[in-house]
């Protein structure tokens, strides 16, 4: 078995994108005498990169929820700057401080966010150790 990168094919596409021409592309570019394959990956290489790939979106999640955590508390009117440290920092006092312009739902559901961004970095860091 051997592997043509898409971007070797490419140029041998004669119209628009389709199963059929795709297929005619591809054996076109197979009878090519100076056609370059790619080498098969070996297990390991595919596990690393789906750990690579892992680890990427969760780092996105982890992004996304600190961001709606903080949309949430700045429509409440408080306000913290956009590094995930200063936020973590301040989250204690947002989730026990009863004082503060949360109604119990909105902590509630704050705490929510913050347990799964919680949840989130561990998964990361796990996964970083893994690829150290």
């Amino acid at each position: 078995m051997r592997l043509i990168a898409a971007q070797f094919v490419k140029p041998f596409v004669k119209s628009n994108k389709n199963d059929f021409v795709d297929a005619e592309a591809i054996a076109e570019a197979v009878e090519r005498k100076n056609m370059r394959f790619v080498p098969i990956k070996t297990d390991d290489q595919l596990d690393l990169q789906a750990m690579h790939r892992i680890r990427d979106r969760l780092v996105s999640r982890r992004t996304a929820v600190i961001n709606q955590i903080r949309a949430f508390l700045l429509e409440r009117g408080m306000v913290f700057a956009q590094k995930p440290a200063k936020l973590k920092a301040g989250m204690a006092d947002v989730l026990e401080n009863a004082d503060n312009a949360l109604t119990p739902m909105m902590r509630s559901l704050i705490g929510v966010l913050w347990d799964e961004s919680k949840t989130v970095e561990q998964q990361i860091d796990e996964l970083t150790d893994r690829l150290e």
